[in-house]
């Protein structure tokens, strides 16, 4: 039996331990890392005594409840110990009939009986570093060759948020205006205070030129942002930061390239050879929303 539960009477433990112990296990519906990015506006599904849930974020407009993932927060969908098609299908006709969904994702760990649309992802999982970067792509491996000036004059270093904060806002390419942007740095800044986000820079002669903004738990690394200079984009900073990352971390976490249908960031993600994930949506137009939302009521 499916129920919906409003936030504030979820069981957070019992939450929690079923992410925890979930086959599709995603930071992005961790209690912590939803309740900033979506300002704790989330409902739950749950099957039976939390033996399998789904949370639900949503947005208000004009007084209509709408589902939508919120910034940075790539994936959500079912949770439980093992993925289940007969109560994955379960969950996605209550939560049709339930919610007008403008856009929600899934893990890429669910599977339904449907065909829904699906989204590309791409992951690196724990191996040794060595392996890894034997498989990057010839391209990827000749970017990552500083010539000896810039060997010589640049460095890795992590900073703080505040120290990156006047760059990320300069060189954002994905924020579509001023208030998109200030969005993107509230969450910034509330995952930097709950401490579960690193900034790396490549440093050149003393000036950032490159920045990556990195999600971090005891499971995985994710790739919550690229900010590049792009005075300096034949320095490939942003691949030698990933790399970096990539080497310190993927004995024990698994790097999440948080995907892209940008052709260009595709290739780019695709020369680190990460597994492609594929992971499923539902998405409606405005006209479709309007449409249900007059046959709900």
């Amino acid at each position: 039996m499916i129920r919906r539960l409003k936030y504030n009477e979820i069981d957070f433990e019992k939450y929690t331990r079923c992410l925890e112990n979930s086959e599709q296990r995603k930071y992005s519906a961790t209690k912590d890392f939803l309740d900033i990015t979506s300002s704790k506006q989330w409902d739950l599904l749950i099957f039976n005594d939390y033996e399998a849930v789904m949370p639900v974020p949503f947005i208000t407009k004009f007084g209509v409840k709408l589902v939508v993932n919120p910034r940075l927060c790539q994936q959500l969908g079912i949770f439980s110990e093992r993925d289940d098609i007969e109560i994955n299908n379960m969950f996605l006709d209550f939560f049709e009939k339930k919610y007008l969904v403008w856009h929600y994702a899934f893990n890429d760990i669910n599977h339904f009986t449907r065909s829904l649309k699906q989204r590309k992802n791409f992951l690196i999982y724990p191996e040794n570093y060595e392996l890894i970067r034997q498989r990057y792509s010839p391209k990827r491996k000749r970017k990552l060759r500083l010539d000896s000036e810039v060997a010589a004059n640049s460095e890795i270093k992590f900073i703080s948020f505040k120290e990156a904060k006047e760059f990320i806002v300069k060189h954002s390419i994905g924020a579509r205006d001023t208030n998109d942007m200030t969005k993107f740095l509230k969450i910034f800044n509330a995952l930097d205070e709950a401490a579960l986000l690193q900034i790396v820079a490549f440093i050149y002669n003393k000036e950032i030129i490159n920045v990556l903004a990195l999600y971090t738990d005891h499971h995985t690394i994710a790739l919550l942002g690229t900010f590049n200079d792009k005075k300096y984009i034949k320095f490939s900073g942003s691949s030698v930061l990933i790399d970096h990352v990539i080497s310190e971390n993927i004995d024990s976490k698994i790097f999440d390239f948080e995907g892209s249908e940008v052709p260009s960031i595709e290739e780019f993600f695709s020369g680190f050879r990460p597994i492609l994930k594929k992971y499923p949506i539902l998405s409606k137009s405005k006209k479709e929303l309007i449409k249900k939302f007059f046959r709900m009521k």
